[in-house]
C-alpha cells in the first residue's frame, strides 16, 4: 500500500466508522491502516510497511542522532508514537493497564522517561535518545501494536460513540503518562473532545504517518550530511 491509498483509506474510514451497519468493515480499515505504520512482524503481513520503509538500512547512530527539522531525533519519534498509541488504547479506550506497565519497559528501554515526552526541548530529547536501548524500544512498539489489535477486534457500534470520562483522563496524569505541565496537558483536552472513533483515527493511525514522514525526513537529512 503507497501513501496515496493510506490515505483514500483514511478518508473512507472516517466516512463510515460510526455507521452501526459499517462496523465490521470500519474494523476492518482500521487494522489495514494500523498495519501500515507498524513493522510488517507486529501484524505478521508479507508487505512492507511505512515503518519497514524507515528501518531500511538505518544504523544506530543516524536512529539516536539525526534530527528532523523540529529538532527531533528518530527514536524520539518512535517513543513518543508508541507512548500515545498504548496511553490512549490501553487507558482510555480498554480502560486497561497500559503495556509500558506490564513487564518493566522503562528498564529494558533504558529510558529516563515514562511520559509522551511533548515538554521535552532539543536538548532534553538528544539526551534521551543516546543510550535508549533500541531493539527493546521495537520489541515495546510490537507489543503496543498487537495489543492495539486485540482491543480495535473486540469494538462495538456503542463502543465507537463513547467518550471518556473525567476519572480515565484524570488516570493518565497520575499515571505520569502525561505530564500536568502546559507543554503537555492540553493533549488530556484534545482526547477528552474525542470518542473512540475519533482516537483510532487521531492518533493511533494518522499521528503515527506524520511521526514516521518526520523520522524519513531525519534519516534522510543524514544521508545527504553524509554525501
Amino acid at each position: 500500500m503507497d501513501l496515496k491509498t493510506w490515505n483514500n483509506e483514511i478518508k473512507q474510514l472516517r466516512e463510515i466508522i460510526l455507521n452501526p451497519s459499517k462496523i465490521e468493515e470500519s474494523k476492518r480499515l482500521s487494522l489495514s491502516l494500523h498495519t501500515m505504520v507498524h513493522c510488517s512482524i507486529m501484524s505478521g503481513i508479507d508487505k512492507k510497511t511505512f515503518e519497514d520503509e524507515l528501518w531500511e538500512g538505518l544504523d544506530e547512530k543516524t536512529f539516536r542522532k539525526s534530527k528532523n527539522e523540529k529538532g527531533r531525533t528518530i527514536a524520539y519519534g518512535f517513543w513518543h508514537s508508541t507512548r500515545i498509541e498504548d496511553i490512549t488504547m490501553n487507558l482510555l479506550i480498554a480502560g486497561d493497564i497500559q503495556v509500558f506497565n506490564r513487564e518493566s519497559w522503562q528498564e529494558r528501554i533504558n529510558s529516563n522517561i515514562i511520559d509522551t515526552g511533548n515538554a521535552m526541548l532539543e536538548n532534553d530529547i538528544m539526551e534521551f535518545s543516546k543510550d535508549i536501548n533500541v531493539q527493546e524500544l521495537k520489541n515495546y512498539r510490537i507489543e503496543v501494536g498487537r495489543r492495539t489489535r486485540d482491543i480495535i477486534k473486540n469494538l462495538s457500534t456503542e463502543d465507537m460513540k463513547r467518550k471518556f470520562d473525567k476519572r480515565s483522563l484524570q488516570r493518565i496524569l497520575d499515571e505520569g503518562a502525561v505530564l500536568n505541565v502546559e507543554a503537555s496537558n492540553w493533549l488530556i483536552d484534545f482526547w477528552g473532545r474525542k470518542n473512540v472513533s475519533g482516537i483510532i483515527l487521531m492518533p493511533v493511525t494518522r499521528h503515527q504517518v506524520i511521526h514516521i514522514n518526520e523520522s524519513l525526513s531525519a534519516k534522510k537529512k543524514s544521508k545527504v550530511n553524509k554525501a
